[in-house]
């Protein structure tokens, strides 16, 4: 049953928000997220995410703009009355009717300063504000820590969606200038290298590797900055490249699989990939905002991880999971005022898979870097899949991306698509351990690869 609540009452707001503690076995497929709200100007765009009815809806920062009357000193009576003003919106009331659970985290216009960090003089009171608001219960243990990161499961087992969402305010380092452009005018953010600079601190990096060690198909990482792009000169993880080094590197200390970055802040929408740092694609899908992005034209910002973009307009996310078929299918939209897709991408989750530990291949088993050197001879090769490609003949993928040089490629011609491989397609390689024996030759495009000629020289093996 779908919750509702009353217009300006903040306790009303509270009793139709995700709990804190525990899982929740109902199934997620459909999740709607954004980010950058002023609660004193229209938001049409509520109307069209609440036709969409998600399952969760993710606020991922400034949900409020505590801070644009610049002749008004902001305190914590400041940003309640903001709070106060946001449970009005009709929109904002029509989609938490619609929506299924909430979740939230904050940046730093509802945090209560424009680029604040750990400085923030209200930030203890600006917490307070943001339990009352999003009903935190009084004896939920967030209320006694110290920033408002928390995590969440939805879903039975196979089916999990694990939604982490971090405070990239309340511990943040300060951040550090560099010489203004003289053709942008703006004044960049250069990287702050310094010992102990930090995003998260100390207690937060350890919840959070917690969470990544908990079990889950699917991880919604919830970052209100975002973590991928990195050109731009404004916020940014990459202003802090220790820190983003560190999550890359607790990302696949942890194994964790499945992971998809939501982030917002930009007053723009983006879809970055970084396709070499976690051993699989990390997407980082960015919605901002929801009536604070620009209306007119505008150039895209430099950022050589996009895939896909939307650099005007005001915008919102969906993601949805079709958990039929062997291997799920995650589909990222960016949606404008009107409800319609804007740019996206679809990935399988077999995809979002890391390579794991080493494993220690039988004798005679080639690793995939050992066989393309066996160019001409005969050869077993061993790996998981890590994409499938060809619409007659399968290519099995050593690599995500096909083109990428270190790609080796299993070839499972049309003639071999018989007897137990008659009707195997890409859900039925996709992030298995495969194992096959071949000549390993080159294509015509130079890339490495082996051609299954029997069918019991193909297997995929149980690990």
């Amino acid at each position: 049953m779908r919750s509702r609540f009353l217009a300006g009452s903040v306790l009303a707001v509270a009793l139709t928000l995700a709990p804190a503690r525990g899982d929740d076995p109902k199934l997620v497929t459909k999740i709607a997220f954004g980010s950058c709200v002023d609660q004193a100007k229209p938001v049409p765009i509520f109307d069209a995410m609440a036709a969409t009815r998600p399952d969760l809806l993710l606020l991922t920062g400034d949900n409020i703009y505590a801070d644009l009357d610049r002749a008004r000193k902001v305190t914590p009576d400041v940003i309640r009355e903001k709070y106060q003003l946001m449970a009005k919106v009709p929109g904002f009331i029509k989609l938490k009717a619609a929506s299924g659970q909430v979740l939230a985290t904050w940046d730093d216009h509802d945090y209560g300063k424009n680029d604040a960090g750990a400085e923030w003089e209200h930030k203890d009171g600006a917490q307070k504000e943001f339990h009352d608001f999003f009903g935190t219960p009084p004896d939920d243990p967030r209320r006694q820590q110290k920033g408002v990161y928390h995590a969440r499961v939805f879903g039975p087992v196979g089916k999990r969606v694990q939604v982490i969402l971090l405070d990239t305010r309340y511990f943040r380092s300060p951040l550090k200038r560099g010489a203004a452009d003289p053709k942008t005018r703006v004044t960049p953010y250069v990287p702050n290298t310094d010992e102990g600079a930090t995003v998260l601190g100390d207690e937060q990096w350890k919840w959070l590797e917690e969470q990544l060690k908990k079990p889950a198909e699917v991880r919604l990482l919830v970052s209100s900055i975002q973590v991928v792009a990195d050109e731009h000169p404004f916020e940014k993880w990459a202003n802090f490249p220790k820190e983003r080094e560190k999550l890359y590197a607790l990302l696949n200390s942890t194994r964790a699989n499945g992971v998809l970055i939501l982030s917002g802040d930009r007053h723009l929408a983006d879809v970055s990939v970084d396709t070499k740092s976690i051993g699989y694609p990390l997407y980082d899908a960015t919605s901002s905002g929801f009536n604070q992005a620009s209306k007119t034209w505008r150039a895209p910002e430099k950022n050589s991880y996009r895939v896909a973009g939307m650099p005007y307009g005001d915008n919102f996310g969906l993601v949805t999971i079709d958990w039929s078929g062997a291997d799920p299918r995650l589909t990222v939209q960016i949606r404008d005022e009107d409800g319609d897709t804007t740019c996206g991408f679809k990935v399988r989750l077999g995809t979002l898979k890391g390579a794991g530990p080493p494993v220690k291949l039988p004798d005679g088993v080639l690793s995939p870097a050992d066989a393309a050197k066996k160019t001409g001879g005969t050869v077993t090769v061993q790996f998981v899949v890590r994409s499938v490609g060809g619409k007659a003949n399968l290519y099995l993928n050593s690599d995500p991306d096909y083109r990428a040089k270190d790609n080796f490629a299993v070839v499972v011609p049309v003639k071999l698509q018989t007897g137990k491989w008659e009707k195997a397609g890409a859900d039925t390689f996709l992030g298995k351990t495969v194992r096959a024996t071949g000549k390993v030759n080159t294509n015509k495009q130079g890339a490495v690869q082996l051609e299954v000629t029997e069918e019991k020289d193909l297997e995929i093996v149980k690990q």
